[in-house]
């Protein structure tokens, strides 16, 4: 059995991947200190409760990029565990550096089969289920993963924060409309009705009854809108292929406390689309899966093998190649002697001869000779000027 299944990978250098269906991912914030202290703690307590099979915490991740030198790096935690079918999972979440009160982290856990929306969520095996424990913001928008978010009443604060969380493409954020102002049972988070899997992956905004308007004139950018007294799945960015505003627009929500199916159902049904892998997921993806560090005993072994096995191979290429040129080698010796020997046998060539004269130039020295003949001499005058004498006549 492979160490990690592989999803679906792009099939040109332009195509963009997906989420595989074996993966759970999400990005969050941890606002405060101590993160690192509380994802031991919770990882150290399930692995005693023998609900994690085994955490490790791999060697610090030096910083990258220009002036990092002596920077902290990422931290990251590797979890393995099971599902209640049996299915083993592996999850690596990493911690940024802290930074402006808080640190940021990914989490990214992938089963040996297509994961179910109704195993627990990898959020709560690094970090405790506790309200009180601030570790499920946002990471696009500051708000609340499990919670729900009322819009600011600025109108420049609300067109802001909805442009931001259009822009995510990490969680999926969904925009509820208050037809009227509801009592304490509609102010429960919606997100409870969702499966386990959803829970921890969605963010609730809360828009007031007269806030409309507003709100669907900073959607318009996204090309949707929110019905009066409903709610809406917002795309993301960029958007899914198959993603279309009518079937994740849910024209009315009842903020009684009742389980609002209908909007359950399009947030399932959004999850399910191909939707584009963000680029930073994609390199913690191929990390999870290359650069995997807790091995069981028999995935050291099948990883010794596959090492052995591809030296070997490299090792009869490097035989081939060298039995290869030293075979070209003696050819060419045996060409160079040859040629040698067959230029030493031929007869010496005889100097080239002295081309014969031109019959027109010797032509043309016989008729100067007989020009320069019949010229008369020339004498001087009486006025010094030269003259020709004419030539004698016998009498």
């Amino acid at each position: 059995m492979p160490l990690l299944p592989d999803g679906p990978m792009p099939t040109s250098s332009t195509a963009r991947p997906t989420f595989p269906p074996t993966l759970w991912a999400a990005r969050g914030r941890h606002v405060g200190s101590a993160a690192e202290d509380t994802v031991r703690q919770t990882l150290q307590r399930l692995k005693d409760d023998h609900v994690v099979d085994d955490f490790l915490e791999p060697p610090d991740e030096p910083a990258a990029g220009p002036g990092a030198a002596g920077a902290p790096g990422s931290r990251i935690f590797e979890a393995r565990w099971k599902t209640p079918g049996a299915v083993t999972v592996r999850a690596r979440l990493i911690l940024e550096p802290a930074s402006a009160g808080g640190q940021e982290w990914r989490l990214l856990a992938e089963a040996e089969a297509a994961w179910d929306l109704s195993w627990p969520s990898p959020a709560t095996v690094f970090w405790p289920d506790d309200p009180d424990v601030t570790w499920d913001r946002d990471a696009a928008t500051g708000l609340r993963l499990r919670g729900t978010n009322t819009l600011p009443d600025d109108d420049k604060a609300v067109r802001r924060l909805l442009k931001e969380a259009g822009r995510s493409p990490w969680n999926i954020h969904v925009v509820v409309h208050e037809a009227m102002t509801p009592d304490h049972r509609g102010r429960v988070p919606l997100v409870q009705w969702l499966p386990p899997g959803l829970r921890h992956r969605v963010v609730e905004h809360r828009a007031a009854p007269q806030q409309l308007r507003v709100v669907n004139w900073a959607l318009e950018d996204f090309g949707v809108q929110v019905p009066r007294g409903g709610a809406v799945v917002l795309p993301g960015t960029p958007a899914p292929a198959e993603y279309a505003a009518g079937d994740f627009s849910v024209r009315t929500v009842f903020l009684d406390g009742s389980e609002p199916t209908a909007l359950m159902a399009a947030v399932t049904s959004f999850d399910a689309l191909d939707r584009p892998l963000p680029d930073d997921a994609v390199a913690a993806l191929g990390s999870l899966r290359e650069d995997w560090r807790l091995l069981t005993l028999q995935e050291e072994l099948e990883r010794e093998r596959k090492l052995v096995a591809m030296y070997a191979e490299a090792l009869e290429a490097m035989t081939q190649s060298r039995d290869l040129y030293r075979e070209a080698a003696e050819r060419a010796a045996e060409a160079l002697a040859v040629y040698r020997e067959s230029a030493g046998a031929a007869p010496a060539r005889p100097a080239p001869a002295e081309p014969p004269a031109s019959p027109l130039r010797g032509l043309t020295r016989t008729l100067e000779r007989f020009r320069g003949a019949g010229r008369a001499p020339r004498t001087a005058g009486p006025d010094g000027r030269t003259e020709t004498e004419p030539p004698r006549t016998d009498d």
